[in-house]
């Protein structure tokens, strides 16, 4: 093994000295834990080739930079120094992943000029809780599930952890990520008036922190009153959460598990837990479950999985609460002209590039390259006009009333709800009335946004609500454009072209948004939203239809 790891450094070495030339300053040997681990193209391309290694390194840190952005299709330079503008200061990423080509689990309309690459759906014929689990697929046809379907951390093999670690994890293990969340002032005040505000409830209690980081969330939990306090790091953030302990007086009370939560093991016996009366599992001991767990758009990054798994093997199933105890995803109709515009004309500017590329390249070394447009068309179009966007956005950007198309009660969700959700499975559908009048700029609808919301409030299931303790203070965490700046911000979904709003009507869309997982990465997603628009005077009937679109379909991969 030892071996191995040293080979493993040799072979990455030069990845070192690129990105630490570009400016990287982390520490590169976390992105490796082993020499099986899966590189994505544009940091491999960094080792191997002196000519792009800049270009290709520029790349990893720019999106490293921007809000959990990896993206798959390296476009040209403009792209990237956009990207940075349009992310606020301060905005860096929490989570650092190698992302996939639009591949949804969907049947696309190819009229509606979808990807190439996404025109087939998933084969069934698997179990349903399996179909549901994998947007319709088997296990084998995603590339990082494991053989049961999972992410990797249930039971996955080496190769697969390891993997996941260096395209998902190792991000955490960075002091400068934890800072980007611990300065989100928005997340701290509703974690901190959930936890503090109500010390009566944790006083004497069992407490799990799931992905502990840096630790905070667990020091508060033990200033609260707890009795003890058992935080899951599955990075060596463990080791600086254990330093964060003793120099807050707390590492008595709190003990620091490092590994991931489907493997760790309570000290049950020495500690003297008990699971409450009649519980089905003598692991179930935890009297309060909490955890930031939540990715861009609720669902990125599949850590609610993991919080499931620990939920069901850890916490008291009668009287345990869960912080956050539930969460919603929202969706609305915006104007956003400037960025909807500037990815046109960057998409526009990329294929402009490859045109001269294919003629310089056939005047000068004589080879023709022009067969290989459709494909770098379609690379070009998925990352510029079909991915979504990190955005802050300003509440008069938001058109209508916002929908909620998604509620997670945390006591009894389940994995297929972890999973996404479709129009079978969810009311994901949305009916918006857009009135040109009280626009004051006439702006056009650009596209659609999504974000969340989270609460800490008492249990609302019917076990729960019988047996469980009431949380006096609720609290609440909004991620919407009127709440004010949040690390997660919002996610714009730009249309390819814009719909425009006439004065004295009113514009209807109706229609439905969807997630699935991505088949190259388990904890990406991809939107799939259909809609229809119509016009009517503003007033009258909605049936009193002055104008009526046909059906729209669009599938966008979630960065």
């Amino acid at each position: 093994c030892q071996a191995a790891r040293e080979e493993g450094k040799q072979r990455n070495a030069m990845l070192g000295y690129t990105l630490l030339a570009a400016g990287f300053v982390a520490p590169v040997s976390s992105l490796l834990s082993s020499p099986s681990v899966v590189l994505h193209p544009a940091v491999a391309a960094a080792s191997f080739s002196p000519i792009r290694s800049r270009s290709a390194a520029s790349a990893f840190l720019n999106h490293h930079r921007r809000p959990r952005a990896f993206a798959a299709a390296v476009g040209p330079s403009s792209r990237r120094r956009n990207r940075l503008r349009r992310a606020r200061p301060g905005s860096s990423p929490r989570r650092l992943f190698a992302s996939s080509p639009v591949d949804a689990n969907f049947e696309t309309n190819p009229t509606n000029a979808m990807p190439s690459n996404s025109a087939a759906a998933a084969d069934g014929g698997t179990s349903s809780t399996q179909s549901s689990a994998l947007g319709g697929g088997n296990a084998g046809d995603f590339a990082n599930a494991s053989k049961t379907g999972h992410i990797p951390t249930f039971d996955g093999d080496e190769k697969a952890r390891a993997t996941d670690y260096a395209n998902y994890f190792c991000s955490y293990a960075q002091l400068y990520h934890q800072k980007q969340m611990l300065a989100d002032h928005n997340r701290m005040a509703a974690y901190h008036a959930a936890i503090m505000g109500n010390a009566a409830v944790f006083k004497d209690k069992v407490v799990m922190d799931v992905g502990t980081g840096s630790g905070i969330l667990a020091v508060w939990a033990a200033k609260a009153g707890a009795r003890r306090v058992y935080a899951v790091e599955y990075t060596d953030m463990a080791n600086h959460a254990r330093s964060v302990m003793e120099a807050n007086g707390v590492s008595d009370v709190v003990t620091i598990l490092q590994g991931a939560v489907e493997d760790v093991v309570l000290p049950a016996e020495e500690h003297l837990l008990e699971p409450e009366e009649g519980a089905p599992l003598d692991t179930q001991v935890v009297d309060i479950m909490i955890s930031e767990w939540m990715g861009y758009f609720l669902l990125r990054e599949s850590m609610l999985d993991s919080l499931i798994a620990a939920r069901d093997k850890f916490l008291k199933p009668g009287t345990g609460l869960m912080m956050p105890s539930h969460a919603t995803m929202y969706v609305a109709p915006i104007q956003d002209e400037e960025d909807r515009k500037a990815s046109a004309s960057e998409y526009a500017g990329a294929m402009g590039d490859w045109a001269e590329f294919v003629e310089s390249t056939r005047g000068m070394y004589g080879v023709d390259m022009g067969v290989l447009e459709r494909d770098f068309e379609r690379e070009q179009r998925e990352y510029y006009l079909l991915s979504s966007r990190w955005a802050e956005l300003r509440p008069e950007q938001v058109l209508a009333e916002p929908a909620p198309v998604k509620d997670l009660d945390m006591a009894t969700c389940t994995l297929d709800d972890a999973r996404g959700m479709t129009e079978a499975d969810d009311p994901c559908s949305f009916d918006f009335d857009v009135n040109a009048d009280e626009r004051g700029d006439g702006g056009p609808v650009s596209g659609f946004a999504g974000w969340f919301t989270v609460d800490f409030k008492s249990r609302t299931d019917d076990v729960g609500k019988e047996r469980a303790p009431t949380l006096p203070n609720p609290a609440h965490l909004s991620t919407a454009p009127e709440d004010g700046y949040t690390h997660w911000g919002q996610q714009t979904f730009h249309l390819p072209s814009s719909i425009p709003l006439i004065h004295g009507e009113t514009t209807r869309l109706r229609g439905s948004v969807e997630l699935t997982r991505t088949k190259e990465n388990l904890r990406l997603y991809n939107c799939r939203l259909r809609y229809a628009s119509s016009r009517r005077k503003t007033g009258s009937a909605k049936d009193a239809v002055l104008m009526q679109g046909e059906e729209v379909e669009h599938v966008y991969q979630i960065l």
